[in-house]
Parts: structure tokens; C-alpha cells; sequence
């Protein structure tokens, strides 16, 4: 304990105090360093497909977990982030940024290895665990430790300098997505391969398959060629032995573990804090008129007052909101642009194809976050915010029809149609994140401000509840009217004849994971629409009903009264509030 005291001793606010000679912009490589790191939870949707076929490897198994309870591991660690930003911000104030960075790549390598020990003991709770609830409070402590110090170095320019930050953690996904797949490929290990379909005899028995080998009974899965093109290692379509393969899941989580805990550490110990009365050189804060108009004060408001004025609560709304419609999709990208477009464009919507997309999504995040944010310096904070939920409305609505028309009428046009109005909505997704760190600055001062975000980034664990909830129920119940209504065009024998069962155990086979609507089709009748794109129509609704209650909320936002703010109510802190 004495050790850890020491160390903790070492890494204080006051031993970090920036000398007059130190230039500020070194703060910004990194910050952007620590949050590439955790930035890479965006590209959570890559780990997706290996989750849910550990055991059949190349297809879903009976036994392999379900992609509705995988899903929520992201969730998961969405909620803690904003638990531990929301708990340790203020501790944040009191101790310095090299103290919770240092904390925070512990915490986020750390779960990481706890997580991969869930995967190979195929322990479920121990992904959560690891991944979820421990890594999730390092992605809570690391994301506002750059964000808090940033502002205080650069006063002058808080929109340009949160999107600086934070577009490091819209793009990790850039640097994650690629390094995961490569990974997951380095670890992959193919499942016993027994033949074709037509050269093996395949039993059905309580809704699985087996195979006799050699006199014995072994359960395995079959995998189509489409199957095979979404490994990392592609092979031939027909039987394969369950539980004799690896994804590669636990050894990148491994990986990830320890080079993000490098990383994180090393970045965490460069950090420095301004000295007192310090300010950018030649600098000169806005007329009363220009603070007026845009809603900035110059006043502070405590972190525990804050909590008492509307504006704190409009703001949550408008988070909440805005990242609820943008993290469901986010959390299932790679699954969603595969379901709409893979069986109707096969040859360009493949595995690669659809990492490329999620490489996309963090191009797009990193470039939003930017952008967004340093324009709200010119345009104000509230009219940004009004241009993501008017337009990302009708984005969202767009969506529907895109994957309608991809149904009825497929081809490349719909593709680039979708990939445009994603990429946009994520663009505004990420520019909403790094753009509400200035927008508390403006209404609540540069005082607690790190303390007020990370109680605000409870909406964001909040949306990390409502998204997925959102995106994988509405979804389920489109896959379940779906699987019934095509189960209801195919004619009996071939069903008895393509499952081994009949009509009846339906529900058995589906739970068995044997019957899915992509077999379903193969045995449809000649015209049968494929339901597969527009499993997601119904998610895209609810999400601009969302953004419209965001908009209400950010129109009526209005100015803090005079009796929040420090002076009238914590008068011991005005010598402070002046720093």
C-alpha cells in the first residue's frame, strides 16, 4: 500500500505544474494518444461475429452465445464509462490528469485480459466483467482526463480543443478495426473440415446436427459459402466439427490488453497542468454583447450547483439523445450493412468489405468530431447542435427506404446511397460529443468544468442502454415475424428435407440456431422478397422520434441565473475561479 501511495504521491496535480516555458500544444498529441486508445471500443462490432461462434467457428453452434447477449458487452462498458466519469470527475479536479490517466490504462488493459479469460473458458460474465464493467470505468476515467485538461490550455479555442481530444476517440476505431481484424485473423484457427453436405450423414436430434465419424456421434455445423467468406480465413463450404477451432477472439484480447496499457501509461505520465493565472499569450475573452448572444458566461458555477440548474438537465437530454441514435448503430454496423446489402451484393459486401465499413465509420467519427466542433466556435454551440437533429431526422428516415429499395431492386446506387447517409449521421454523431465539452464550458465556466462532463456522460451510459435495447429488441422482433412469415411460403418436404425435421419443431430449430431466414431463402419459393434489409426500418423510426425531442430540448435552453454561479454560492472559490 505504501508503494502505491508513493506512486500516487508522484502523480498529483501539484507535482505536474507546467514551467512558463512549456508550450501547450504538447498536451494535444497526447490526449489524442489516450483517446485513439479507447477510441477503439468503436470498432466493438468487429469482436460480434467471433463471439457468437466460438464453439462452431465458421457458424453459430447450439451452445455459442447469442449476438442479443453479446451485443450488450458494449453496452456494458458504455455504462460504466459514464459511471466512472460521472463518480471520479471530481476527483479528477482534486488530484490531476497524470493520476487518472495512469489509473485509467490500468483499468482499460486490465479488462481486456479479464475479458479474454471469459472467452476461453466461454464464462460470459467474465466478459462483461473484464470488458464491460472494468474496462468501462477506465473508458470513463480516460475520456475526461484529456477533455478537462485540454480546455484549461486553451481557453481561447474550447470547440477546436475538445475536438482535438476527442476526435482521437472517434477515430481509435480507425486504428482498432484493422488491428482487431488482423489480429483475429493471426489467432484464427479452422474447425475440422469433414466434407460436403451430400458426402456426410447428418442426424437432427433436439434441434442440432450431427455427424457419424468413425462410428461416433459428433455434433457440427454447416457452413454456406457465404459463411466462409465472413471468416478471416476463408475455406469450403460443407460439415464442420464443433468446439475443434478457434476464432481468435482471446488472444487479441490479450494483445489489446497489454499494447493499450503501454500506451495509455506512457501518455498519461506526459501530461502537465497550467500555473496559476496562466493564459494563452495575446489573448482577449469575448465582449459582453458576443457572451450574451451565444449563451457563454464568465462567471463559474460549482459542480454541485450545477446539478440544480435546468440547463444541466437540457444538456443531458440533448446527449442522451443524440448518442442513443447514433451508438445502437454503431454497436451493430458491421452486422447491419451486411444484412441489408450481403445477400444481394455477395461479391462486394463481404468480410473484408464490411471492416472496411466499420474503418469508415471511425474515419467519418474522428473527421466529425473535428470539424463539428471547431465550426461551433464561429457558428455557436446551440446552432450546431440544431443542424445534427433537423438533418440527422431526416437521415435517419432516408435509411428505410434505402434498404427497401436494396431489396426490391438491388444494386450498387442503393450501397453508395446508405454508405453516404451513415457516414454523414456519424459525422454529427462525433461532432456532438466533442462539441457539448465547450457548450458546459459556455454555460457553466471552465471552473469544474471536467467534473459537470463526466456527470453529464451519464447520459451517454444511458444511451448505451437505450441504443442497443433499441436496435437489437426492435430487431428480433422483425428476424422473428420474419423466420414465420417464410416459414409459412416454403413447402414442407423441402423443409424436411433441407433440416432433417418437420414444420413443427420450427421454433426448436430456430433456437438451435439450424434455421435462419438466409436457409429459409434458399428453399423459398421463385420471387420471395429476402426481409433480410429491412430488419432495421422500425430502429430508424424510433431514432428520429428521438432526435426531435433533442431538438425541443436544446431550443429552449437559455442562460444560467446569476444566483448559480460561484460568487452567490460558494464565495470561498472566487479567488479560484479566477485561474
Amino acid at each position: 500500500m505504501s508503494i502505491f501511495s508513493g506512486l500516487m504521491a508522484n502523480l498529483t496535480k501539484d507535482r505536474i505544474i507546467a514551467r512558463p516555458s512549456f508550450h501547450r500544444w504538447l498536451i494535444a498529441p497526447v490526449s489524442v494518444a489516450i483517446h485513439l486508445c479507447i477510441g477503439s471500443v468503436y470498432a466493438w462490432s468487429i469482436f460480434n461475429p467471433p463471439l457468437i461462434k466460438q464453439f462452431g467457428v465458421v457458424a453459430s453452434a447450439a451452445d455459442d452465445w447469442n449476438f442479443s447477449s453479446v451485443v450488450w458487452i458494449f453496452s456494458t462498458a458504455i455504462v460504466f464509462l459514464g459511471l466512472a466519469a460521472a463518480i471520479a470527475g471530481k476527483w479528477l479536479e482534486e488530484v490531476g490528469p497524470r493520476a487518472t490517466g495512469f489509473l485509467a490504462a490500468t483499468l482499460w488493459g486490465g479488462g481486456f485480459l479479464v475479458g479474454s479469460v471469459g472467452i476461453s473458458t466461454h464464462q460470459l460474465w467474465l466478459v462483461y466483467l473484464g470488458y464491460g464493467a472494468i474496462g468501462g470505468c477506465g473508458l470513463g476515467l480516460a475520456y475526461i482526463t484529456p477533455v478537462s485538461t485540454l480546455i484549461r490550455w486553451f481557453p481561447d479555442r474550447r470547440g477546436m480543443a475538445t475536438g482535438i481530444a476527442i476526435m482521437g476517440f472517434g477515430g481509435g476505431a480507425m486504428i482498432g478495426a484493422p488491428l482487431k481484424t488482423y489480429l483475429l485473423s493471426l489467432y484464427y484457427q479452422a474447425p475440422e473440415y469433414l466434407g460436403k453436405v451430400a458426402d456426410i450423414n447428418l442426424i437432427t436430434e433436439g434441434g442440432r446436427r450431427f455427424a457419424e465419424v468413425a462410428g461416433t456421434k459428433v455434433e457440427v455445423v454447416i457452413a454456406s459459402v457465404a459463411d466462409m467468406a465472413k471468416v478471416p480465413v476463408p475455406g469450403p463450404e460443407g460439415v464442420y466439427v464443433v468446439g475443434t477451432g478457434d476464432t481468435g477472439a482471446a488472444g487479441a484480447f490479450i494483445t489489446l490488453g497489454v499494447v493499450y496499457f503501454i500506451v495509455m501509461t506512457i501518455a498519461a505520465f506526459c501530461f502537465r497542468v497550467p500555473a496559476k493565472d496562466w493564459k494563452p499569450e495575446g489573448w482577449v475573452p469575448h465582449r459582453a454583447e458576443e457572451l450574451e448572444k451565444e449563451l457563454i458566461t464568465q462567471s463559474n458555477v460549482h459542480i454541485d450547483e450545477a446539478l440544480k440548474t435546468p440547463q444541466f438537465y437540457h444538456l443531458w437530454i440533448v446527449l442522451c439523445f443524440n448518442v442513443t441514435a447514433g451508438i445502437g448503430v454503431i454497436g451493430v454496423a458491421k452486422t447491419m450493412i451486411t444484412d441489408i446489402f450481403g445477400a444481394n451484393l455477395p461479391t462486394i459486401v463481404d468480410a473484408r468489405f464490411a471492416a472496411t465499413y466499420v474503418l469508415m465509420i471511425s474515419v467519418f467519427n474522428m473527421c466529425g468530431r473535428f470539424v463539428w466542433s471547431s465550426l461551433s466556435d464561429y457558428i455557436g454551440r446551440k446552432n450546431t447542435y440544431h443542424i445534427f437533429f433537423v438533418l440527422g431526422m431526416l437521415l435517419y428516415l432516408s435509411i428505410p427506404y434505402v434498404a427497401t429499395q436494396a431489396s426490391v431492386n438491388p444494386g450498387i446506387t442503393w450501397l453508395i446511397m446508405f454508405y453516404a447517409v451513415t457516414m454523414l449521421i456519424f459525422t454529427m454523431y462525433g461532432g456532438g460529443f466533442a462539441t457539448i465539452p465547450a457548450y458546459l464550458a459556455d454555460i457553466f465556466g471552465t471552473l469544474h468544468v471536467g467534473g459537470i462532463h463526466g456527470r453529464l456522460l451519464t447520459a451517454w451510459s444511458t444511451a448505451g442502454i437505450l441504443g442497443p435495447f433499441a436496435i437489437t429488441y426492435l430487431r428480433q422482433y422483425s428476424v422473428d415475424s420474419a423466420l414465420n412469415s417464410l416459414a409459412q411460403k416454403v413447402d414442407p418436404i423441402a423443409f424436411q428435407e433441407k433440416f432433417g425435421s418437420s414444420m413443427s419443431n420450427l421454433q426448436e430449430l430456430i433456437d438451435a440456431k439450424t434455421v435462419s431466414i438466409a436457409k429459409l431463402m434458399e428453399i423459398a419459393p421463385a420471387g420471395t422478397i429476402d426481409p433480410t434489409p429491412s430488419l432495421y426500418n422500425s430502429t430508424m423510426y424510433a431514432m428520429a422520434a428521438l432526435l426531435l425531442i433533442a431538438f425541443i430540448s436544446n431550443l429552449t435552453l437559455r442562460k444560467v441565473e446569476s444566483k448559480h454561479h460561484v460568487q452567490n454560492t460558494h464565495p470561498e472559490l472566487e479567488v479560484e475561479s479566477v485561474r
